[in-house]
């Protein structure tokens, strides 16, 4: 059997790509250090490492791939453990049928290509990659191959560099100062690190707070905050200087909160992150919101909600004209929902216009204006000028006060289907809060098709789900209504690697929809409290959150414990 060296060598010389002097060093090096003779002779200087696997592609009649410019299915990789990966330097791109096509560094190595097909029972179709991309594709593609890269680098700091430099200074440093430094190699290659943490975690926003003694960073990973590792307090300033340098901040300024947006490449993916920095008794805490599109799942029917409240939700979207409005506590994704619905009914025949503060995803095609308030842009405001841009449809990002409510409701009145969100808990309590800011009832009654109340709960990790037992006695202190389900099954997640122990991994979205029926507008005129409305509505088929919740737990999707936490009893 011939090796990847033999072979490799025969190749340098035949092809004069080298002298044999040049190879008689690389060998001795080799003998003396140890290592592949290929990183030997791109590391001598020899010959690049693409004109390398150029060589190696013709010599082997293998194709040669560029990973920084293919696309990998994340799903494929995880064929392979992380270890095995970076071990053999190879990398799963692409499967068809039984056969898995393998990018390689060392497409000879028939230990790693047997050791691969034991694991997974697939066919390997070697093809070429160099050794820099295939392992640049590995940080990427398992989330959490840097885990352990921050405490070594923050480690690495803290014992050489930050306790170097570390005074007992009774000012803080200058601006010039904290500028120069927030251009300096390990600010930015911690900043950095904090970064490709936040988006590999598949989090939604970053915090990087200053406490008494310590920095403290955490993610926060669907919808619950996580403490990481975090560098020394002494940098503190120069991070949060180095994000104010990328968000086009005024890195003067430390008493005034300020907001900015910046973006960032990793791989083939782009980043945007908004931030917002704030004053506090320690120093400036930024919360950095990640807007990763390849995270962002624009689309209806991949909301999570049931066949049923789906159907219902495009039925109503279909509407010519009128009001849906979209509620629920911050973060449960009512922009998500409200983005899904824009996408749904666009069109090259519809003109969409938003009023958004701020924009958060760029819709093709969609008008999206964002509210500024500093200098009079707010969404009042702005809904007065969108009304004489001719538009079909309207999405507000949110229904603050009177004057937005009744602009919206009357764009609804005369012929424009409008979308909005509004901060209650519940479905009912939408039509009650609109009240309580001032809206006539019959206006309600006019305008008003249906409310979508919805929560994010997390899904049970599909690694190391298990089957659970829950008594009956707990069953029935919580008065869950099972459904007449016989036998009901329940899961959890135990907790590894993919999920980083949490037995969670991603999102999905439970929803109630109140359409307003005759019988619920009848209710709406003669100014019904909730609970009438709510009850009405049950004897119409509406869903509670909480009844979705437990669809969603009989059907192994998350758990009883998660469905407790984001939903009241008597929702």
């Amino acid at each position: 059997m011939i090796s990847l060296k033999d072979r490799l060598t025969e190749l340098l010389v035949n092809n004069k790509l080298i002298t044999q002097d040049q190879l008689d060093e690389a060998l001795l090096a080799q003998k003396e250090k140890g290592g592949k003779l290929s990183e030997i002779v791109v590391k001598l200087g020899f010959i690049k490492e693409n004109e390398l696997a150029s060589l190696l592609s013709e010599g082997l009649g293998l194709p040669l791939i560029d990973l920084k410019r293919f696309k990998i299915d994340y799903e494929i990789v995880k064929i392979i453990p992380m270890d095995v990966a970076r071990h053999y330097q190879i990398i799963p791109v692409s499967r068809m049928g039984n056969t898995v096509t393998m990018a390689m560094a060392d497409p000879l190595n028939i230990f790693a290509i047997d050791h691969v097909k034991s694991l997974t029972g697939y066919k390997i179709n070697p093809i070429i990659a160099t050794s820099p991309d295939i392992l640049q594709a590995i940080d990427l593609a398992y989330p959490d191959s840097s885990g352990n890269v921050i405490n070594d680098l923050v480690k690495e700091l803290a014992d050489s560099s930050v306790e170097f430099v570390k005074e007992n200074r009774k000012s803080a440093p200058s601006d010039t100062e904290l500028k120069r430094v927030s251009f300096e190699a390990p600010i930015i290659r911690i900043t950095n690190m904090i970064l490709e943490e936040g988006v590999k975690k598949k989090s939604s926003d970053i915090l990087i707070e200053p406490l008494d003694k310590k920095l403290r960073v955490r993610y926060r990973i669907d919808g619950v905050l996580h403490e990481e590792p975090a560098p020394p307090k002494s940098m503190h300033q120069s991070i949060i200087s180095r994000i104010k340098v990328m968000s086009d901040l005024n890195i003067a300024e430390h008493r005034l909160p300020q907001d900015g947006r910046f973006k960032v490449r990793l791989g083939q993916r782009e980043v945007d992150f908004r931030v917002s920095v704030l004053p506090s008794s320690f120093g400036e805490k930024i919360a950095l919101r990640i807007l990763d599109k390849q995270q962002a799942m624009l689309d209806i029917e991949k909301l999570g909600f049931s066949p049923g409240a789906i159907e219902k939700l495009k039925k109503m979207v279909k509407y010519p004209h009128g009001m849906i409005l979209v509620t629920g506590p911050t973060g449960s994704g009512k922009t998500t929902t409200l983005y899904s619905i824009l996408k749904f009914v666009d069109s090259p025949e519809k003109n969409i216009v938003t009023v958004e503060d701020p924009v958060e995803y760029q819709l093709s095609g969609i008008n999206q204006v964002t509210a500024r308030p500093e200098i009079g842009l707010t969404f009042a405001a702005a809904l007065r000028s969108i009304l004489r841009q001719d538009p079909n449809v309207i999405m507000i990002g949110e229904i603050r006060d009177y004057e937005t409510v009744d602009i919206a409701i009357k764009s609804a009145l005369t012929g424009h289907l409008v979308l909005s969100t509004l901060h209650t808990t519940t479905s009912c309590g939408a039509v009650v809060r609109l009240v309580n800011m001032g809206v006539e009832p019959y206006l309600i009654d006019s305008s008003l098709i249906c409310v979508v109340a919805q929560r994010l709960v997390r899904k049970i990790c599909s690694y190391c789900k298990e089957e659970i037992v829950i008594k009956k006695e707990i069953i029935d202190a919580l008065k869950l209504n099972l459904e007449g389900s016989k036998k009901p099954v329940f899961y959890k997640g135990k907790g590894c690697k993919q999920c980083f122990s949490s037995g969670y991994s991603g999102r999905v979205g439970i929803s109630e929809i109140l359409i307003l029926t005759p019988a619920i507008r009848e209710l709406v005129l003669k100014q019904a409290q909730e609970h009438a409305l709510k009850q009405q509505a049950r004897k119409e088929g509406m869903r509670t959150l909480r009844e979705e919740g437990v669809k969603a737990v009989l059907e192994g999707q998350t758990t009883l414990e998660e469905i407790l936490r984001v939903t009241a009893p008597d929702e």
